[in-house]
């Protein structure tokens, strides 16, 4: 098994709680990405996004300032373990830097994922908060 880091910093144009608000709650992200998303926002808890094609569950949740998660799609390699998501989330004035590291990520899907990042996350959110 080889894995590589995805590691991406963005800013996107809202608070640190909305930034948070939006990515852990399933129907806000749902609105942001177009796509079916469920989960249960607490330690332990599940989440689907991209109805189902990615799931995990939360490892570590700090309001406003941290989401840590497992993270595998559907197309994820037998007997590999699920990655790792951390997102950090900063104050940046009335905006916020988001830090991504993506970690334990199959090195064969390694850019594939890294460009999905963008595209259909960080792309995505910004628009988002931008018409709201």
């Amino acid at each position: 098994m080889r894995f590589e880091v995805i590691k991406q910093t963005i800013v996107i144009d809202a608070s640190p709680i909305e930034v948070y608000e939006t990515y852990v709650n399933p129907e806000k992200h749902a609105n942001f990405t177009g796509s079916p998303a469920t989960g249960s926002p607490k330690v332990g808890g599940s989440l689907t996004a991209w109805d189902g094609y990615i799931s995990g569950k939360y490892i570590e949740l700090e309001k406003g300032k941290k989401i840590v998660h497992e993270w595998m799609t559907t197309e994820w390699p037998e007997r590999y373990p699920p990655s790792i998501v951390e997102l950090t989330l900063k104050p940046k004035g009335t905006k916020t830097e988001v830090t991504m590291i993506h970690s334990k990520v199959p090195a064969e899907q390694a850019e594939r994922y890294a460009d999905g990042w963008k595209e259909f996350y960080w792309d995505l959110m910004k628009e988002y908060f931008r018409k709201t």
